[in-house]
């Protein structure tokens, strides 16, 4: 990981500013708890949010098989801002302008100096007729009612096995999450002693197993056809969801899958006020940054974390998104706090591509999983190691319990 300085564009260092961040998951408590500690008291800053609770969305996985629940996977932020001295407040941005500088909320209208968008995704649904929890025919993770949903299906599912597809259309991003979900799945068929009645099947957009949206990791293709192979786990790649019907998917290859229970990773768009920014945003809503994490047409509009456009690093002939995980957004927001502190100072800004951050992930498969690190997300990188085993199941239990402790107690 490697990074550049680039001129401030701070005209003033002593007028006391109004830094404004929307959201408060990884990216967001991540830039306001350093812009505190590199600011004091000297500016005001304040988090506006839609829910009152930090939610660690990796172990989301785990929630439908009876392994966590929320009160295991979530913690309240108000008691971290209240003991920071940072003002926040629980409502939802309803419009952004960022000529006049102020952000129209359900709760009343807020001026800012600086802006952080750390606003992360909405589910995209309708991309697909019939995909999705709520009007379509797949359950999800992507969220924490719909993991609990899932989960009373999955209670159900138990009892009455039957053929799974599990995995992500074209244009998903969160590709892990896919495979985790599958590998957990796979595990707990076998501990209940179902595994030989259920077909599984992973569905992706993904040109070959363990592309990840990246263009691959290392050894990881091999590595996951191997376990696909190893463990029965028919896998059809390359492939976009034509439509999802009660009990079968309608595939853009011709085949038509039965299922029982499925659960499909969507495309990701941009929130609502988000993607009213068309001067700022790609067509799906996300925020187009520079490597400052600064947008091109207003230079005190910073972006991280999910919200931000980053764009695959080759076509590939279904469309695949890019993967912004936790540790990711919390680097880029990193980075977001540093630039608006030096650029209060006058000082000079630091570059950053999010493609050059280095990548930190686990894979979990219930008992097993691989450990992922290199020193760049996207190519080119010196390296990429994968590290399998049971200890990479070990590893992301004992990460998870770190950084809820940390993180509860605002220790950033």
């Amino acid at each position: 990981m490697s990074s550049q300085s680039v001129a401030s564009t701070s005209t003033s260092t002593s007028t006391r500013k109004k830094i404004l961040i929307l959201g408060s998951n990884f990216a967001g408590l991540t830039a306001a708890v350093e812009l505190k500690k590199k600011l004091g008291d000297a500016h005001d800053i304040t988090v506006v949010a839609r829910d009152e609770d930090f939610l660690f969305m990796p172990s989301l996985i785990w929630l439908p098989f009876g392994k966590r629940e929320k009160k295991d996977i979530t913690f309240p932020l108000a008691p971290i801002y209240k003991d920071k001295q940072i003002d926040f407040k629980i409502a939802r941005a309803t419009r952004i302008d960022p000529r006049a500088q102020s952000v129209d909320t359900d709760e009343g209208q807020l001026a800012y100096d600086y802006l952080v968008i750390a606003t992360g995704p909405v589910n995209n649904w309708s991309a697909v007729p019939g995909l999705g929890p709520v009007e379509g025919h797949t359950h999800s993770i992507f969220g924490l009612a719909d993991a609990e949903k899932t989960k009373v299906a999955l209670d159900e599912f138990w009892q009455n096995p039957g053929p799974v597809v599990i995995g992500a259309v074209q244009g998903a991003g969160c590709f892990g999450a896919a495979y985790e979900f599958l590998l957990n799945f796979n595990h707990q068929l076998k501990k209940r002693g179902l595994r030989e009645k259920v077909s599984l099947t992973y569905v992706t957009a993904e040109p070959f197993l363990g592309h990840f949206g990246i263009g691959g990791f290392g050894m990881g293709q091999k590595m996951v056809e191997m376990f696909f192979k190893k463990e029965g786990i028919q896998a059809i790649t390359n492939v976009a969801v034509k439509e999802v019907r009660k009990n079968e998917m309608v595939l853009s290859n011709g085949e038509t899958l039965p299922f029982v229970f499925s659960m499909m990773a969507p495309s990701f768009l941009g929130t609502p006020a988000v993607r009213e920014l068309t001067e700022m945003t790609n067509p799906a809503g996300f925020v187009n940054i520079k490597n400052t994490y600064q947008t091109e047409v207003y230079p005190n509009v910073y972006a991280a974390g999910v919200a931000i456009h980053l764009p695959p690093p080759a076509p590939t002939e279904i469309a695949c998104g890019v993967p912004k995980t936790g540790y990711l957004s919390e680097e880029m927001a990193k980075v977001v706090a540093h630039n608006i502190v030096a650029d209060i100072r006058g000082e000079k800004l630091l570059e950053l591509a999010p493609g050059s951050i280095d990548a930190k992930c686990v894979l979990d498969a219930g008992d097993s999983g691989i450990i992922m690190t290199s020193d760049a997300l996207l190519e080119p990188r010196d390296h990429a190691w994968l590290i399998p085993g049971p200890e990479a199941h070990w590893a992301k239990l004992a990460f998870e319990k770190y950084f809820i402790t940390t993180r509860k107690h605002g220790w950033i």
